[in-house]
């Protein structure tokens, strides 16, 4: 009977703590003051642009400024390490890409886990990147593209919008796929990377379909191939990789947003359930699918699990490509 009563009591006890610390969120004001949202790329990639779009629907409805802060280096991890360093009170979040979940493996030292550290607010887009080349390149096909590779050994390069970014892992998944050499040439975000093709600094680069799409139809850059399974309406005429000479070759360029896996579980949910209104607004599916994304609103638990299981699949390619930062 005594311990039955001590359980009671400390069952109780625990109940009334848990009450103190965590107060009853939905009952306060949320949020409390601006959402500062870091985008780990510079301004005008693809990962700043949907940060933008999902802000100002946040910042109407809410009331509150959404910050977008850019931290265009080291990957993503300067950015990720500020909001970890953050309050995690559902006011600091961070949009990141496919290679949030490369970084595990490509950095030897990272100072966060990528799983455990961070908790999934929602997926939030899936964009096709697209292979170009400079006109003056001369490769006018993927085939062509890989029979100049192999025709000048050790002298091509491929840009990114950085170390550790999905635009380096779509880069790596494409040399081991067509079995060519090319030299990774980091850059800040994925407008600089474009920029260097167009001058005929690197050779090629995977861009993001939104950040490409002006400078393919200006005539700047040639398209060779889009890297996913399917062909992009915004330019239907474009192949995939694997129909243009590189079979099975598949490569999603996804988009989410982030929070401190310390965040309360309340706020994550409060969170959740305004990005997955934000991306079935009619406006804003229109305006995404018009430029090529695709809005892929999920659960808190989906995105976390989808993000595990790229750990994995990434972390195959950059082994073998030997892509590793000390």
């Amino acid at each position: 009977m005594i311990s039955f009563i001590k359980l009671k009591t400390t069952a109780v006890t625990a109940m009334l703590v848990f009450a103190v610390a965590y107060p009853a969120y939905a009952q306060e004001k949320f949020p409390r003051k601006p959402i500062r949202m870091l985008v780990p790329f510079s301004a005008g990639s693809q990962t700043d642009i949907l940060a933008r779009w999902v802000g100002e629907k946040m910042g109407e409805n809410w009331g509150q400024q959404v910050v977008v802060d850019n931290r265009p280096s080291a990957g993503g991890t300067i950015a990720s390490e500020y909001v970890l360093g953050a309050n995690p009170d559902g006011h600091t979040l961070m949009m990141v890409s496919t290679g949030h979940a490369g970084n595990a493996t490509l950095y030897s030292k990272l100072p966060y886990d990528t799983i455990k550290d961070f908790a999934g607010v929602s997926q939030v887009a899936s964009v096709p990147n697209i292979l170009v080349v400079a006109p003056a390149l001369g490769a006018k096909s993927v085939k062509e593209l890989i029979a100049l590779a192999k025709s000048k050994p050790g002298q091509f390069n491929f840009s990114s919008a950085g170390i550790g970014s999905g635009t380096q892992i779509n880069g790596e998944m494409f040399k081991l796929a067509a079995g060519i050499a090319a030299t990774h040439i980091a850059y800040k975000g994925a407008p600089e990377a474009l920029n260097n093709v167009i001058s005929g600094s690197v050779e090629f680069c995977f861009s993001p379909l939104l950040v490409a799409a002006g400078q393919i139809r200006a005539g700047r850059v040639l398209a060779l191939a889009v890297s996913t399974a399917a062909r992009s309406p915004m330019f239907p005429e474009v192949p995939t990789v694997a129909e243009a000479g590189v079979p099975g070759f598949d490569y999603d360029q996804w988009y989410g947003l982030l929070a401190s896996a310390k965040t309360p579980r309340p706020l994550i949910n409060l969170l959740n359930k305004e990005v997955v209104r934000i991306l079935n607004l009619p406006d804003v599916k229109e305006r995404m699918l018009s430029q090529g994304a695709t809005p892929k609103p999920t659960t808190p638990e989906a995105f976390d699990a989808f993000i595990r299981s790229e750990v994995k699949k990434f972390a195959t390619v950059i082994i073998a490509a030997g892509a590793r930062v000390n």
